[in-house]
Order: C-alpha cells, then structure tokens, then sequence
C-alpha cells in the first residue's frame, strides 16, 4: 500500500468495528482461566523474562540505575534459577549507565530499552525526538520505546504520524522499535484498532499500550484487541510484530491472565520475550514472592525482596 493522506484515511476507517461488549467479555472469560500448580511456576517465571524493568522518574540517579540492572540479571540472588528480565528500560541520558552495568555483569542478554521522542508526552518537534532516539543509540541503547502524536491521531491526521514512525524507525537503525499509543487517550476501542495498525504499517518491531503516565494504561481488553491486530497483521503480510503491555500490571495474576491472552489469542509463536514484554516495576517483586511461595511453600514477604 503506497501510503498518502486518503489511503491510509480510507484504510483505517474500512476496519471492522470493535465490538466493545464483546472484547470485553473475551477478555474477562480468558481472565477466569484456571492454572495448575507447574503451569503457574512455568508462568511465572515466563512472566518474569518477559518484564522491561523500568525507572522512568524525574529523580533517577545512577546508582538507582544501577541497582535496577543488578535486579535484572539476578532478581533473586538467593535463588539463581530465577530468570534474568527481557531488559532495562530508561530515559535516554540513563542509557549508557545501564548498558555499562549490564556489561559489568556480563549480561548480553538483558537488553537496553530506552523511551525517546520527549516521552511521555511527545509533544516536541520530530528533529528534536530523532535527536532523542540517535543519541539513545548511540549510548547503546539495543531498543527504541517511541510515543505517537495522540493529538495528530485523534485529528485525523494519519499522514502525520506514519511518517514520523517511519522517521523514528530510520533513526533508531538496528535498535528494536517500540511505538506506544497510550490507549488511555484514544477514546475508542476503533481508534486503538486502527493505531495498530497504522503503527505496523509504519514498521513497528513492537506495539505498545500506554507510558504508564496516565490513569489508563494496559488493560486485558485493549491488549487483547492489539494481539488480535497482530495475529491479522501476520496473517496478511506475513510480519510478525510483539506487543507490550505498560502499567498498572503489578501482580502474578495479572501477569497470568495476559499470558492466557496471549496463548488463546497468537498462540505459542508470541509466548516469548522477544515478541511479549511486559512494562512494569512493581511487578517483578509480586512474581518473585509467588516464585518462593511455590518453592518453600510459605510467602517470604515483601522484606525479602529489594525495593525499586
């Protein structure tokens, strides 16, 4: 599709309309799924080496910094099978202090996320957020989380943002790319579908729900609808593209009930962190006392776990 103005105007608005009650019924109905004793411990520890641990405050240090990486590559070091995180998420000017961190602990595999194009809000001029994202990447950062222009969205102005996507897309070079939608403010359940889409068709290696800045963010029903949009996506072009779900996700059974999503919804092909993360930080805290609660069979307690 050659992307202008009125195709993409004319694309998006010719997806089907969500059903509202009936995504939200699916999405309860997954919810009650029940899982077994080595189905959870499988599921936790899953959760677990799908988590972007994240510090996005105005008052990160370094050590703070350094201590989430540490976290990260040994979530509980009295328990060394527990799995290391998907990565480390920060702002830009954290980049190169986690990257030397996780390298200090020789940690290749936790990846280096970093939010960019002036999140949360995104209201900036795009050389100002390409900026952003070049100066990410080069300090080392292995992924991009972008933010669209929900104002542009909600105008109509589709062109606007496709092209700043694909702009970001170009900057980040060989990072992964991110592109968060922020649901919380899109209104409808159309305009998520149809940010998905437009997100995908843009070239986004992942989409994302929200910043974790406003008062919605991920929810089962609006992560359900994007998978959908993914699995349709896949099944049209062949692309396969990951989805993350970003705040207000903090205990297990949160946890479980998106992994039961994801299995229901794409099946297997997505149970894996390198196409589902969750953006989270109190998160990793409630797998990890469920994880010991499994083991010895009594809960630790939140003391015995460090606090972000």
């Amino acid at each position: 599709m050659t992307a202008s103005d009125s195709t993409l105007r004319r694309f998006l608005h010719g997806l089907p309309g969500v059903d509202a009650v009936g995504l939200e019924a699916r999405a309860a109905a997954l919810g009650t799924r029940s899982i077994k004793t080595t189905a959870k411990a499988y599921a936790i520890d899953l959760a677990i080496s799908m988590i972007d641990l994240t510090t996005l405050e105005g008052a990160d240090t370094p050590g703070k910094v350094r201590a989430l990486a540490a976290k990260a590559v040994r979530p509980d070091p009295t328990d060394r099978t527990t799995p290391h995180t998907a990565a480390v998420c920060v702002y830009p000017d954290m980049v190169a202090t986690a990257k030397s961190a996780l390298a200090a602990a020789g940690a290749t595999d936790v990846k280096v996320a970093s939010v960019a194009t002036a999140f949360p809000a995104g209201r900036a001029a795009l050389d100002v957020k390409l900026a952003d994202t070049r100066d990410a990447v080069a300090a080392g950062a292995d992924e991009i989380d972008m933010v669209i222009d929900r104002g542009a969205f909600l105008a109509g102005k589709y062109m606007k943002v496709y092209e700043e996507i694909r702009a970001v897309k170009e900057a980040a070079g060989p990072a992964r790319l991110k592109v968060i939608f922020e649901t919380g403010e899109l209104s409808t359940y159309d305009n998520i579908r149809r940010a998905s889409w437009l997100g995908m068709l843009a070239g986004a290696d992942f989409i994302k729900t929200s910043t974790g800045k406003v008062a919605v963010n991920a929810t089962p029903a609006n992560t359900l609808l994007m998978l959908e949009a993914v699995r349709d996506f896949r099944a049209q072009t062949g692309v396969q593209v990951g989805v993350k779900p970003a705040g207000g996700i903090r205990t297990s059974k949160d946890a479980v009930k998106f992994l039961v999503l994801v299995n229901e919804t794409v099946g297997e092909d997505w149970l894996d962190a390198h196409w589902f993360r969750f953006g989270a930080s109190s998160l990793l805290n409630d797998l990890l006392m469920q994880r010991q609660k499994l083991a010895t069979g009594r809960y630790s307690g939140p003391d015995y776990v460090t606090v972000d």
